[in-house]
């Protein structure tokens, strides 16, 4: 009798902890499943590169990032920001006279280099939208200081902005709102100088 009892009081803990073992499975089972339906359902999340690798990435900003390179400003772009880089294309580069950007290429001439790149920056981020708003509401010309200390005059022409440096020498925004992580480029068709 009492090897009876034992028998049918291990049977029914057997019967017990497989059911709950049976249970705990299940569970495992269908949590792992929602696990994975949530995970194929989240959304794949593409980083914008900074402006730095933005310029990198595009063929006609190669003349720009070379110099950017040369006058040490890699680490300055690629900071948090927001910056507004108004960005003068291989071929604005091509405008300037013969042997001008061999030249500024020099270790030499680096302060010169960096002058001219830290006047295309300007500290915060200016979309084209917020930057034609800015000029209407100032009477046709909306006036920055760049990273540079110099000012840039922006108007309007034909729709298009146009960037007047301190000599008086204009741009044209060619491509407008290039977006990157840490601001906004603007593609310029001449290179402007500071005084």
């Amino acid at each position: 009798m009492k090897i009876l009892k034992t028998f049918c009081i291990a049977t029914l803990t057997m019967a017990f902890f497989t059911s709950c073992g049976e249970k705990v499975k299940e569970n495992t089972d269908a949590v792992a499943e929602e696990v994975v339906e949530v995970v194929e359902e989240a959304e794949v999340v593409e980083t914008v590169p900074n402006i730095v690798g933005v310029a990198a990435g595009n063929d006609s900003f190669s003349t720009l990032v070379a110099a950017v390179t040369a006058a040490d400003l890699v680490n300055t772009l690629s900071g948090e920001g927001p910056f507004t880089v108004f960005a003068p294309t291989n071929d604005a580069f091509a405008k300037l006279p013969e042997g001008t950007v061999e030249t500024l290429l020099k270790e030499e001439n680096k302060a010169t280099l960096t002058g001219i790149l830290t006047y295309h920056v300007v500290a915060g981020k200016f979309e084209a939208a917020a930057v034609i708003e800015a000029i209407n509401s100032n009477n046709g010309k909306f006036t920055v200081k760049t990273v540079q200390g110099n000012n840039i005059d922006l108007s309007l022409n034909d729709g298009n902005v146009i960037l007047t440096d301190a000599k008086g020498g204009t741009s044209t925004v060619v491509i407008a709102d290039v977006a990157a992580s840490n601001g906004v480029i603007h593609a310029l068709d001449s290179v402007i100088m500071p005084q």
